[in-house]
């Protein structure tokens, strides 16, 4: 027996023995043709978006009220701390939180007792370092590798732009070791502050109050700004 691969609609029709006959669907098969086609792409985009979210880790965050540098505000993901930030209102905060965060965002005393322990103590003066994990997936690999590198300088030590620049590998790249500590997400846990110019100056400071609190934190670590 000798088969025949049915391909075209006219195909179909004479293999059913119809040909000549008219193979307009009716309204009815229209209709079912329609409803087993599924939904739209953009239906099933949105529909997409929507499961990322929920399945996204939620970012959790919260306040630390009435510090010397007035309301700290403080954030992480189950990887780790993802943000520090003061000088501006909640809003503005959450604001940020929302272009970088996938998931859920959470209010949590709870998630993030840990972090504001040891930014309280940092700020009394009885923690010289931090012990937290961080969360670097939000940042790009040249901006970790500049924090790292302000990282790893302790607590009443500073070093220059430029320093950091040869420690990372890329001894021409001070002006861009600059820009990534001034986009430092984590200020007072990664201490950008304590990074200066090659003469000593204090250059900027992405952190509320600028080069103001930036001297402030400094000569809280005992450091002899002259």
């Amino acid at each position: 027996m000798t088969s025949k691969i049915v391909g075209t609609d006219r195909d179909l029709a004479a293999w059913l023995g119809d040909i000549g006959e008219s193979c307009t669907p009716d309204r009815l098969t229209r209709e079912l043709d329609r409803l087993f086609a599924g939904p739209d792409q953009s239906v099933l985009r949105r529909a997409q978006v929507r499961l990322e979210v929920a399945l996204a880790p939620a970012c959790y965050y919260d306040v630390i009220s009435g510090t010397r540098l007035g309301n700290i505000f403080v954030a992480a993901s189950e990887r780790g701390l993802m943000a520090v930030n003061f000088g501006i209102p909640e809003a503005v905060f959450l604001s940020s939180l929302k272009r970088g965060v996938k998931g859920r965002i959470v209010r949590s005393g709870e998630q993030t007792a840990e972090i504001r322990r040891q930014i309280v103590e940092y700020l009394d003066g009885t923690r010289s370092s931090f012990d937290l994990p961080i969360d670097w997936t939000i940042m790009t690999g040249f901006q970790r590798k500049v924090l790292e590198a302000a990282l790893a300088v302790g607590r009443g030590r500073v070093a220059t732009y430029g320093e950091i620049a040869r420690k990372i590998g890329r001894p021409g790249a001070s002006r861009a070791v600059g820009q990534a500590l001034g986009h430092n997400p984590m200020p007072l846990v990664i201490p950008c502050h304590r990074v200066l110019g090659s003469d000593g100056s204090l250059r900027g400071y992405g952190g509320g109050g600028g080069i103001r609190t930036k001297a402030a934190l400094l000569r809280l670590e005992g450091v002899n700004l002259g």
